[in-house]
């Protein structure tokens, strides 16, 4: 349905920029928003979708100026989310002016009534029609038709410089979710609000691909600080998106994945994959062949691999041996999520920081679990640069040990915000208390929590 714009609200003025790797800023009167980061779509979206949100508030459409590097237009905008654009230019097309065409004698009208036409004489300088012409005019009463002005010169430029004919069009799809996604299921094709486009944008991230293997390490030096259902969560939602995931128990001895989430038919550890590490790092190795060592998360769509669970087992894994489990995970898995244990000064705890491309850090909202995740930063931010930037540029994740821990959970949360990169907060679920951990079962507002906890993660990715 077109947009009515006789309903149009062209007060205040809103503008839009958008910025050659550098987000986009909107305008709306003397109130200005900017958007950093993400792509130029995901900022155009942004950008719109809080202009829809400016027209649902007045109730009424409203016309947006739109300019970016290389044009500026103009789009309509209805509360309903439907967008229309209504003039559109190049910034890179220039045409030579055109010198005016010399005037001719026009005949036109008195202002006066009574009066016969009037004869607009030609400016000094330039040929007038000669008298007895003029009178002739009157007489038919017809004037000379006006001259055609010249075409516009056109200006030749290289083909080598010419841009894409193709329309640069980001096409939306519907809302599925909120009221808008309801008054869809009757028909209707309404664009999705802003908050179902930020969660889009989260999906979008987290559903990236790699030029090679990522490593999280998900690391706290205090027990009970939720690091095993930080990896967990953040697993599943990677591989729910659709990559190659590995949620690695890198304990020294046994670790607690094993116990929250589904067990294959095997059981098989970390030491087996060592004791066959040979074979599937071999050219001969097919894809296949790892299946044998993992535990597949049917729903989830991604694997775990458990620590020595064998509680009569003396091995304790040590930093070459890391390094070859990690050969082997980045073999066959894109995003590899490494769950540790509490000994920060053990050796393959050392050598997972090695192989981090991302670091996490789990607490809960216990004062204990904050502490050790605090001293866990400022022990890493005290090594070499590459560990230190670690520390700078990690996740916190805070999860709140017990319901009404909301007001706690943000406090912890903004103790952290100086010093790391993103701190997201994890609503209480009792789906994450005890047994094995299913995405699925978690409520809605758990399950977008983590969503944009891991989108975060996939930034540093």
């Amino acid at each position: 349905m077109a947009i009515d714009k006789s309903r149009i609200r062209d007060f205040p003025p809103i503008s839009i920029t958008v910025k050659d790797g550098d987000g986009g800023e909107l305008l709306i009167g003397a109130s200005r928003q900017t958007v950093a980061g993400g792509s130029e779509v995901e900022v155009r979206r942004e950008l719109l979708g809080l202009v829809v949100a400016h027209a649902r508030t007045g109730g009424s459409p409203v016309r947006v100026t739109t300019r970016d590097q290389e044009s500026i237009g103009v789009l309509l905008v209805s509360p309903e989310g439907e967008i229309e654009e209504e003039y559109s230019e190049s910034l890179e097309e220039t045409v030579e002016p055109v010198p005016a065409a010399a005037e001719t004698p026009r005949l036109k009208p008195q202002a006066s009534r009574g009066e016969g036409p009037a004869v607009e004489l030609a400016p000094p300088g330039e040929a007038a029609d000669s008298f007895d012409s003029i009178v002739k005019s009157l007489e038919e009463g017809d004037a000379a038709p006006p001259a055609e002005p010249p075409a516009p010169a056109t200006v030749r430029r290289s083909l080598r410089d010419s841009q894409s004919f193709l329309a640069v069009q980001d096409n939306i799809e519907p809302a599925r979710k909120g009221w808008q996604g309801k008054a869809n299921t009757f028909g209707l094709s309404l664009a999705p609000g802003a908050a179902e486009l930020a969660e889009r944008a989260d999906e979008d991230l987290v559903s990236r691909t790699y030029s090679g293997p990522r490593t999280v390490a998900v690391v706290n030096q205090k027990g009970g600080a939720a690091k095993t259902p930080t990896t967990v969560c953040l697993a599943a939602v990677f591989g729910r998106a659709g990559g190659s995931v590995l949620a690695w128990d890198n304990n020294e001895t046994t670790g607690s994945l094993p116990w929250r989430v589904e067990r294959g038919d095997h059981a098989s550890s970390a030491l087996h994959v060592l004791e066959r590490a040979s074979h599937l790092l071999s050219d001969t190795a097919r894809a296949a062949d790892i299946n044998a060592f993992v535990h597949r998360q049917t729903a989830d769509k991604y694997d775990a691999l458990f620590s020595d669970q064998d509680i009569d087992g003396e091995h304790e894994i040590t930093a070459s041996e890391v390094d070859v489990l990690h050969a082997v995970a980045s073999k066959y898995f894109n995003v590899i999520l490494m769950d540790s244990g509490n000994n920060h000064r053990a050796a393959n705890w050392r050598q997972m920081i090695s192989h981090t491309d991302q670091l996490v850090v789990s607490t809960t909202t216990v004062e204990d679990r904050v502490e050790g995740a605090r001293l866990t930063l400022q022990g890493l931010a005290g090594r070499d640069g590459r560990t230190a930037q670690l520390a700078a540029d990690a996740v916190v994740i805070v999860s709140q040990e017990q319901p009404g821990h909301e007001k706690l959970a943000q406090l912890h949360a903004e103790k952290f915000r100086p010093y790391v990169r993103e701190v997201h907060v994890i609503p209480f679920d009792p789906a994450l208390k005890d047994g094995v951990i299913h995405f699925g079962a978690l409520r809605p507002a758990t399950q977008r929590a983590w969503l944009a906890a891991a989108a975060s993660v996939a930034k540093g990715l």
